[in-house]
């Protein structure tokens, strides 16, 4: 493979499961007996301006969960959406040791709300792997938003052909392909792993 200079990394469905997804969502509804249809459509409309920056977590939930009356309280909920937080499988500290290795910068590339960002940087201490974020809550946009992958490659300052990207989700590899990046959809651990060991090889 060419020469690569940087890595562009997803976050969450790569090295941490997606924390607050269709899956977990549901399993609120079960544990907080939620109205599911309601809850769904709130969320759908208050999500992005959280995921953007435009609305902190207590808005978001104020506009989602607590715009009615609650036997639970606020901390209980965030509490249960913060558990839902996973570290994938191998490769994060598979990812820790190539970095050293190989001496390639890697910086993020991932849509999420301020708390559970900052929270997941801290509690799976991503620093050790990532020398900066380009998180949506920071930016004020989000993939497949192509000012997303423009802002990053303008703040490394490199160019897209010497650049990789891996992502979960096929739309997002599309957008950042259109950019110019070499972008592939992670589909397993052993499958990115393979690409990430056959570059600059030649």
């Amino acid at each position: 493979m060419k020469h690569v200079k940087l890595l562009f990394l997803d976050i969450g469905g790569v090295l941490l499961s997606d924390g607050w997804n269709h899956k977990a969502r549901m399993q609120a509804v079960e544990k907080f007996g939620l109205e599911p249809i309601q809850f769904q459509k709130d969320h759908a409309v208050a999500f992005p301006l959280f995921e953007n920056g435009k609305l902190n977590l207590d808005q978001y939930l104020d506009a989602v969960i607590f715009n009615v009356d609650c036997p639970f309280s606020k901390e209980e909920f965030k509490e249960f959406m913060f558990s839902k937080s996973d570290q994938l499988p191998e490769f994060l500290p598979w990812l820790i040791d190539w970095k050293k290795k190989n001496n390639i910068k890697i910086f993020s590339i991932n849509n999420e709300g301020k708390e559970f960002n900052d929270y997941r940087i801290k509690r799976f201490k991503l620093h050790d792997c990532f020398d900066a974020f380009i998180s949506s809550c920071e930016v004020g946009f989000s993939k497949p938003d192509p000012s997303i992958f423009k802002l990053a490659l303008g703040i490394a300052q490199e160019e897209p052909q010497n650049c990789l990207y891996f992502d979960d989700r096929a739309i997002h590899v599309a957008i950042a392909k259109q950019m110019g990046i070499n972008a592939h959809v992670h589909k397993s651990f052993e499958q990115s792993k393979l690409i990430l060991e056959s570059i600059n090889k030649s």
